[in-house]
């Protein structure tokens, strides 16, 4: 039987907050993490995913220009 691990483990075993470690799991960015209910199972081996929040400060999407009065 595969050994798993809860969204609470899997953010303590990464340094992450509970919240944050939530957020991956509904992004679908951790492989192999399953939801049963109201509840994540982790695979034991599961990596922590890479930061993919922007860094540099520079968004993506431009912002909407104002209208002109």
């Amino acid at each position: 039987m595969a050994e798993y691990m809860s969204a609470t483990e899997a953010a303590k075993k990464w340094g992450l907050g509970r919240r944050r470690t939530c957020t991956l799991l509904a992004e679908g960015r951790i492989p192999g993490a399953i939801r049963v209910g109201e509840r994540w199972i982790i695979p034991a081996d599961a990596k922590k995913p890479a930061d993919a929040r922007i860094k540099s400060g520079k968004y993506i999407k431009p912002k909407a220009e104002e209208p002109s009065r």
